[in-house]
């Protein structure tokens, strides 16, 4: 990007940042669980717990680039398209 991202924008970024790597840190865990031979039912709980929370992060992701133009590849695109973009986006990609 360009231009310097909005002190919100920012932020938006940062924390889905942090989700993304406390999901890493799940998957990690889930991997071991996985290699020390732990029953499967916990292994298929954390798993679950692992894509609700990737699920939760896709979501705020399509929020973000809707709230902040700097996300989009057009800054100057108009918010009613960008929202139409982000809606066509998440209806094919959800």
């Amino acid at each position: 990007m360009d231009q310097p991202l909005s002190e919100a924008a920012a932020s938006a970024r940062n924390e889905l940042i942090l989700r993304l790597k406390r999901v890493e840190g799940q998957l990690r865990g889930v991997q071991r669980m996985i290699e020390t031979g732990e029953d499967c039912e916990p292994i298929a709980q954390q798993l679950a717990a692992s894509r609700k929370a990737l699920d939760k992060a896709f979501f705020e992701l399509l929020a973000c680039a809707i709230e902040h133009p700097e996300f989009s590849p057009n800054r100057r695109e108009a918010k009613d398209r960008r929202i139409q973009r982000m809606a066509r986006a998440l209806a094919r990609l959800a």
